[in-house]
């Protein structure tokens, strides 16, 4: 189960308002989620709180390629990004990470900044108390719920060469 602060962005938010390329010359995680959004809320790292749950409109994380993006976001303490949709690579780099994406087209437009929301990603439950928001949505299965789970594609990897490993 997901509990988190609500921060909600429009659409089309790319990877250099996420983290401003400027910025990109470490990957270094610590320094990574110190940059997140700093153009566009200058003090987003100092003010969010683990467990924060994004929430936006159509394509985010669209831009470049960089896998900063997603990392910076889960650093800083980002629980979980809830959009219309995402570009697909930013879905990705996502998923090798282990921060959770859940695509949802409709629901939330009533949903602002600051509000509580709970999400069960095993269930699909989501619901926003302020709004008296409850939604079922498509909870997380198969590959994407095993590398969230494994904490990412790196370490989904090692534990089935260890399993297989075991089983020799």
């Amino acid at each position: 189960m997901i509990k988190g602060r609500v921060w909600k962005f429009g659409d089309n938010v790319d990877t250099d308002v996420i983290i401003p390329a400027r910025y990109l010359n470490t990957s270094n995680k610590q320094e990574l989620k110190t940059f997140c959004f700093k153009d566009l809320i200058p003090d987003f790292s100092d003010r969010i709180k683990k467990g924060d749950i994004i929430l936006a409109g159509e394509n985010f994380g669209c831009g470049s390629s960089r896998e900063h993006a997603p990392i910076a976001l889960k650093e800083a303490g980002v629980a979980l990004i809830i959009a219309k949709s995402f570009a697909r690579i930013f879905f990705r780099n996502s998923l090798n990470i282990g921060l959770p994406l859940l695509e949802v087209k409709q629901g939330l437009d009533e949903v602002e900044q600051g509000d509580e929301m709970e999400v069960d990603l095993k269930t699909g439950k989501l619901f926003v108390k302020e709004k008296n928001i409850s939604l079922d949505v498509k909870p997380i299965t198969g590959l994407e719920k095993e590398l969230i789970e494994a904490g990412g594609l790196l370490n989904y990897t090692k534990n089935r060469i260890l399993r297989s490993e075991n089983r020799s």
